[in-house]
């Protein structure tokens, strides 16, 4: 039985690194996954890099950045991506495979190449438009009508946030002195932190949503570092569904996220955002101020219209009164020359047939004068009365007319408390007369009433 060749724990960890460094020589592009970032107080950074299907995890690895590489790369990543490099994310690794006798295998990271995760990002964007299209969700917060006045805001900032400072600065200096109702609801608005920091306070403002009119989040410009939370599906699915209508200032000057692409409303800055808050107040006002304008100018002329039929009526009405009061004293007059005439007929007959009786019968008239001058006379004391009764009548009955006349004038019937009824500018008759819903006007002594029929009803008996 030959002897055991026993290796101390060193000697094997030497020929395992000697055995790496000899096959693995050159450096490697690997696509893998920040899980964890690992940075240490030296400013050196330990990753857990894995590789994952379906959040199963396939292979896991640690990886070394050196402080000098690490700073470089963030500040690569800031300016191409805007984000410094986090957790989380896909990454393309230049990597170099080393092996420590004292910490065993690991992926040395040389470099990361921004533009790959330039491009993960907008994957992740596309992805979250499509996922939000699919469900219906990429215009539901669009829909909502937007408040006619938006007077009462749910603010989502930090406390300490330029941009809300800008915001409140705008809303409070308005020219015209609008007033609006405003509450805090702090929260983080960029890096890792924003997407459940910001849903948070969503999910707070929709308790108390009868409260607010619209909700706005607002976020400082400068450097556009942080902003990849706002294609969160997560964040962007809460402000779709959310019932009020939300509207965004966050503050940058590239392409729209997924949240101010869904948001009902968005503006490049959180001032921009307070401007377009006042001028719905100022449309507004400017509208209420043509409305009443037209109000004023349209009664004005509906006045005008009814003064001037009234006074038509009126005019008319004299002029029918006179016409009628002339022709029946004409009548009359007439009537007293016919009765005067008949009178005067009938004393001339009854002389003629006297002198006639004279003549004829001679001395027998004058045997009969006496007789005959009698009945002249009853018949000159009956036809006398007669005459001077009618004549009484006549003139009772013309003054009953005047009297009837001055009653029914416009003025003194609506004097007694009676009204004019006027439908299209005329009095209500049977051949004027107005149907359910139309409007009538009245005229009273002092008033002109307008009104709206409701119903039209047949007399009791008619």
């Amino acid at each position: 039985m030959s002897e055991k060749q026993i290796f101390t724990l060193q000697q094997v960890v030497k020929s395992i690194k000697k055995t790496l460094e000899d096959r693995y020589a050159q450096t490697y592009w690997v696509k893998a996954e920040m899980h964890k970032l690992n940075r240490y107080p030296s400013g050196h950074a330990f990753p857990e890099l894995v590789q994952k299907e379906e959040d199963k995890i396939l292979a896991q690895i640690t990886g070394t950045i050196w402080k000098q590489n690490l700073d470089r790369i963030n500040s690569q990543f800031i300016n191409v991506v805007k984000e410094p490099l986090k957790e989380g994310t896909t990454l393309l690794l230049l990597v170099k495979i080393t092996f420590s006798e004292t910490y065993g295998l690991s992926l040395q990271i040389l470099d990361i190449d921004p533009s790959y995760s330039l491009g993960e990002l907008q994957r992740q964007r596309d992805e979250t438009l499509k996922r939000l299209l699919k469900e219906g969700l990429l215009n539901l917060n669009q829909n909502l009508e937007f408040p006619l006045l938006p007077k009462r805001i749910a603010v989502i900032s930090a406390d300490s946030s330029k941009g809300l400072s800008d915001f409140m600065q705008v809303l409070e200096g308005s020219e015209n002195g609008y007033s609006f109702f405003t509450h805090l609801f702090p929260a983080y608005l960029q890096g890792d932190v924003a997407v459940q920091s910001i849903i948070n306070a969503l999910t707070k403002i929709k308790k108390v949503e009868s409260h607010f009119d619209v909700v706005v989040i607002v976020r400082g410009g400068g450097a556009e570092v942080g902003m990849t939370c706002y294609n969160h599906y997560e964040l962007c699915k809460a402000i779709a569904e959310f019932p009020l209508p939300i509207l965004t200032g966050i503050g940058h000057s590239t392409n729209l996220n997924v949240a101010e692409m869904i948001a009902h409303r968005n503006e490049i800055t959180p001032s921009k955002l307070a401007a377009f808050l006042i001028q719905t107040f100022s449309e507004f006002d400017t509208d209420v101020k043509n409305a009443q304008r037209m109000i004023f100018q349209y009664s004005n002329k509906v006045l005008h219209q009814v003064n001037h039929a009234f006074e038509t009526q009126i005019r008319l009405f004299k002029q029918v009164a006179s016409s009628y009061s002339k022709r029946v004293k004409q009548e009359i007059e007439t009537e007293q020359v016919n009765l005067q005439r008949s009178t005067k007929f009938l004393l001339k007959q009854q002389n003629e047939q006297l002198n006639y009786f004279q003549n004829e019968f001679g001395h027998a008239a004058k045997r009969n004068l006496t007789l005959n001058n009698n009945q002249l006379a009853h018949l000159t004391i009956l036809v006398k009365p007669s005459v001077q009764r009618i004549l009484e009548e006549k003139s009772k009955d013309l003054n009953q007319i005047e009297k009837t006349v001055r009653i029914l004038s416009p003025e003194n019937v609506l004097k007694r408390g009676y009204s004019i009824t006027l439908f299209k500018g005329k009095t209500v008759s049977k051949t004027n007369l107005p149907s359910s819903n139309e409007e009538i006007e009245t005229i009273t002594l002092d008033k002109v009433l307008k009104s709206k029929v409701v119903v039209v009803e047949n007399k009791t008996g008619n």
